[in-house]
């Protein structure tokens, strides 16, 4: 399944669509960090445009997740800077990636993304039953039906 994300924005958010896991991800425009955060899956995404570039500012990330396909781990601390711009005549959305996190990683690193514009609309993903991920998560399958 390819990567696909579907991009929403108000004058105060923006709001991702992804087909993978079927998430979705609320960055607020032009506003703060709260003082005190809960960790969670997301964590705690804002943005602004610098000229044609929207950059988010995410951190309060919990240790559920992960920060790439390598399923590499991260602490809370982890802090993750994305600049999205529309690239080859707006064919293309490209997203370059800084990461830090100074309890997982030595020094910061970046990497980037690229989409591809297209019409298709996001495919629905299997998830407990049937799941062909890389990875084994051990999700429990019953043997029979419990009714």
């Amino acid at each position: 399944m390819k990567l696909g994300v579907q991009i929403l924005q108000t004058k105060d958010r923006v709001t991702m669509l992804y087909n993978q896991d079927d998430q979705v991800r609320h960055v607020r425009l032009n506003a703060s960090h709260p003082a005190k955060l809960t960790p969670t899956a997301m964590g705690d995404s804002v943005g602004h445009y610098e000229g044609d570039t929207l950059v988010v500012d995410t951190i309060g990330q919990n240790t559920k997740t992960v920060v790439d396909s390598y399923r590499t781990p991260h602490s809370e601390k982890l802090h993750v800077v994305e600049r999205y711009k529309l690239s080859d005549g707006g064919k293309k959305l490209h997203v370059d990636v800084r990461v830090e996190d100074p309890d997982t990683f030595n020094q910061p690193w970046s990497s980037y993304q690229d989409y591809n514009r297209g019409a298709q609309t996001l495919e629905e993903e299997a998830c407990a039953e049937n799941n062909q991920h890389l990875f084994d998560y051990h999700i429990p399958i019953a043997e029979r039906p419990d009714f």
